[in-house]
């Protein structure tokens, strides 16, 4: 699944790994120093119950505390066994069979078997529970059923082939003992807040939640009853301490790690020529990592909820569903200066919703629009945006003068100048563009709450499974950001969208399934209910005392074998 972009934290630790068997890993040989390593993230979490988490911090807060039945390696692209150590799929493609380690359990102690497995599919599809593993779960509108063979075989039963039902199940494994009753009662949403005592977040993963203290950090000890071990039969994870600072300002955490306080960081364009210019003196790896997977666009709200009263439309729902509007907008985004301006050179104008390091499923094609204000004011002209009484403002054709507020949020510096830079070419164009940056869990209350927002820079996590994004692209979908939970699609191009959404999961061949979210992307680059941006390639930057630390763009390698060298 997809989640809203918390820029600059840590290339996560929450990518995880089945047994190692990663020959090259060194080992360590005594624990006389203490095993811990210290990150920095932006923004505190906004929840620790894994089921609702929207947000990256969030993600990142419950990462190492829990597990899927299987995990995306992010070498080879594959899914790997994990709280499932094997499965089977039937002839016809509609029964997967699945396998559970015998040697797992909770923190509390309690064996995890298949009833945890079924337990978490009734909560995903419980409607009670608001949660995005839902949207890319449902088959033609129909649940995955669950059948319990004992208590470690599990058999899940589709209503047809789903081709990404594997590249789907790396969703946590939630405690049936523990959140159950919550589940049976109705109250399963609000269980596992931020104000829980980090001992009560019960899971199964390599590390448990020690402390956390809002605003100033969050601190993991290893699970010391884990079940992986590595090659030598040493318990993992090497690491004893995760801690991870709450720093909400850019500057302060690239100073942390250059002082040493911290010991990996994903650094800003602007950090990366210093911070290789000083890798000596500071001990570091500076390593270019790829190009972003995931999407930095412009959303503009096109939600009834928020813009009809009373039966009434304000105008701006007009504007923001209007083809001449958006793509005058969109002619208006002067790609090349924000990689230079805003990126220091490090990336490339993104085009498709699909980042180009998903090769299979990138649709090459697209043309971008060029970065053309003439044009723009062709199209504003066209679709009756002019400026009526002389005041610099351009007008509708009711005349209501185009103003529009532009959010962001606050502390990313790199989108903050990008939204400085969109609000000078809209202004030219003769718009009143009020740019409010909002602190994250603001902005994030104002996306998937009370709807109150005009137009947003923000970006979501990519993805190697395309329907893991049906949380985004699917009309019915809790993160469909522009008019989200429809009960039944708004518009003709969002009804193709969900039916290539079915067709694409419905197809096995590996080889044809590119083809639906190839037009997939077509329309949302015609339709522009997000009109991309740049794509920033990405850097990690690491003491060189870390071993085993190998980031990708799809996340960390075989986090577990992380360790400090002696």
């Amino acid at each position: 699944m997809r989640h809203l972009i918390l820029a600059a934290v840590l290339a996560s630790l929450v990518v995880a790994c089945r047994q190692s068997s990663e020959p090259s890993a060194r080992t360590p040989a005594s624990s006389s120093l203490a095993q811990r390593l210290v990150s920095a993230t932006i923004s505190d979490p906004k929840t620790f119950n894994p089921l609702l988490v929207v947000d990256g911090a969030s993600a990142a807060a419950v990462g190492d505390l829990f597990e899927g039945l299987a995990r995306l390696n992010p070498v080879t692209i594959e899914m790997e066994p994990r709280l499932a150590e094997k499965w089977e799929i039937s002839a016809d493609g509609t029964v997967y069979t699945f396998h559970l380690r015998h040697d797992v359990r909770w923190h509390d102690g309690v064996a995890l078997t298949a009833a945890d497995v079924a337990f978490t599919f009734d909560a995903i599809f419980d409607d009670r529970v608001p949660n995005s593993s839902k949207h890319t779960l449902l088959i033609d509108g129909q649940r995955v059923k669950t059948e319990i063979a004992d208590d470690f075989t599990i058999r899940l039963i589709l209503p047809r082939p789903f081709a990404p039902l594997i590249n789907a199940l790396g969703f946590d494994i939630l405690p049936k003992h523990i959140l159950g009753p919550a589940l049976q009662n109705g109250t399963f949403a609000q269980s596992w807040g931020i104000d829980t005592p980090p001992e009560q977040i019960i899971g199964t993963g390599p590390y448990r939640m020690a402390r956390y203290v809002p605003a100033q950090f969050i601190e993991f000890r290893r699970n010391p009853d884990y079940w992986m071990k590595d090659d030598a039969g040493k318990p993992l994870p090497y690491l004893d301490i995760q801690t991870v600072l709450v720093v909400p300002n850019q500057d302060t955490m690239y100073l942390k790690f250059l002082s040493g306080q911290t010991d990996a960081h994903s650094p800003r364009p602007e950090e990366v020529g210093d911070l290789r210019a000083k890798a000596d003196e500071l001990k570091i790896v500076v390593q270019d990592v790829g190009l972003d997977t995931g999407s930095q666009f412009v959303a503009f709200n096109r939600n009834p909820q928020h813009f009809v009263q009373n039966g009434k439309a304000d105008p701006r729902l007009t504007w923001f569903t209007d083809p001449n509007f958006l793509k005058a907008l969109a002619h208006a985004i002067d790609k090349q200066s924000m990689i230079v301006n805003c990126l220091n050179g490090y990336g490339k104008p993104a085009v498709a919703e699909i980042s180009p390091e998903n090769k299979l499923y990138h649709n090459p094609n697209l043309q971008d629009y060029a970065y053309d204000l003439d044009e723009a004011r062709r199209l504003l002209k066209e679709g009756g945006y002019i400026d009526r009484n002389g005041d610099g403002v351009i007008e509708d054709g009711a005349g209501n003068p185009i103003e529009f507020t532009l959010n962001t949020n606050a502390g990313n510096q790199v989108r903050e100048r990008m939204c400085s830079m969109l609000k000078e070419d809209w202004t030219k164009l003769g718009m009143k563009v009020n740019y409010r940056p909002l602190e994250f869990t603001t902005l994030v209350e104002k996306l998937d709450h009370t709807f109150d927002w005009d137009a947003v820079l923000i970006g979501f996590t990519g993805t190697t499974e395309p329907n893991n994004g049906a949380n985004m692209l699917r009309s019915s979908g809790n993160l469909h950001l522009w008019n989200p939970n429809q009960p039944a699609p708004a518009t003709p191009w969002e009804a193709e969208i969900d039916k290539l959404l079915d067709q694409g999961s419905g197809e096995i061949d590996v080889q044809k399934r590119p083809s639906y979210y190839w037009r997939i992307q077509e329309i949302l680059h015609q339709q522009l209910p997000l009109i991309e941006t740049v794509r920033a390639t990405q850097f990690s930057a690491y003491k060189r005392s870390i071993q085993n630390f190998r980031p990708t763009v799809w996340g960390l390698y075989r986090p577990e074998l992380i360790r400090i060298a002696e």
